[in-house]
């Protein structure tokens, strides 16, 4: 299934991702030394527009895609920032028409090969291809009683739906088009209540693929996520979790 297309799901999405994207764009504009905004950039599988709006901090005018019309209308209207629905494997842009390509916690849902072909396609020569991520890995701060019940509990009952972990080597990107020029890791920090937890963990595809594909009962999955979850709170009202972000930056040759 596609576990973005559902209207209940663009709308859990909408309210409960964090905005962690500045974050992570900042180190990106390191990596690709800019010294000033880019031209045109293409944020490719935006969702909901969080990458998208965030994308301005490296580029004059930002487009965003995603193949969901349901998380589309979710979207920020924003200046210098347009949408459009369409399949990362099939855009809708002339060649060269773009500096930058960033793609945020979706590569791994992507056909490589034709998503490889047009991004090298839209990219002008020299133009940039970002993929990043940001895993819930690292658990909640303190408390490593919270990875264990994660991994024991929450994942039994909702196992993680088959993907392709985004990875890549210089000899794959070269094969394709592309130099990889850095492949580094950041770690960030992201506090949470625990109403704010339940909404972020009931957007991942495991809790989609439960209650959109299997038709589980939402109110009954969220309130099983605050019971298991809330035990590591305490007297808390917000706790620390831990992300550890990827980022691959690539050159288009």
């Amino acid at each position: 299934m596609n576990f973005f297309a559902p209207k209940t799901a663009a709308e859990r999405y909408a309210r409960g991702r964090p905005f962690f994207h500045p974050v992570v764009l900042a180190r990106v504009k390191e990596l690709l030394s800019l010294e000033e905004p880019l031209p045109r950039a293409l944020d490719v599988c935006c969702g909901t527009g969080l990458s998208t709006v965030a994308l301005k901090a490296l580029a004059e005018r930002v487009v965003g895609v995603d193949i969901s019309p349901e998380m589309l209308a979710h979207g920020p209207r924003d200046r210098g920032v347009s949408f459009c629905q369409s399949a990362a494997e099939d855009l809708p842009f002339a060649d060269g028409a773009f500096d930058l390509l960033t793609v945020c916690q979706g590569f791994h849902w992507l056909e490589r090969e034709k998503f490889f072909r047009e991004a090298r396609r839209v990219l002008r020569p020299g133009g940039w291809l970002v993929v990043y991520d940001n895993y819930f890995s690292d658990g909640m701060a303190g408390r490593e009683e919270f990875d264990a019940w994660f991994l024991a509990e929450y994942l039994t009952r909702f196992p993680a739906p088959t993907r392709n972990w985004a990875s890549f080597t210089e000899e794959e990107s070269e094969s394709v088009g592309f130099h990889l020029r850095a492949e580094t890791r950041l770690a960030n920090e992201i506090s949470f209540s625990l109403e704010t937890l339940v909404a972020f963990i009931a957007t991942q595809s495991n809790v989609i693929a439960a209650v959109e594909g299997k038709g589980e009962s939402l109110e009954e999955v969220n309130a099983w996520l605050a019971e298991g979850m809330g035990q590591f709170y305490g007297e808390a009202r917000e706790m620390v979790f831990l992300f550890d972000a990827p980022i691959w930056s690539l050159q288009r040759a």
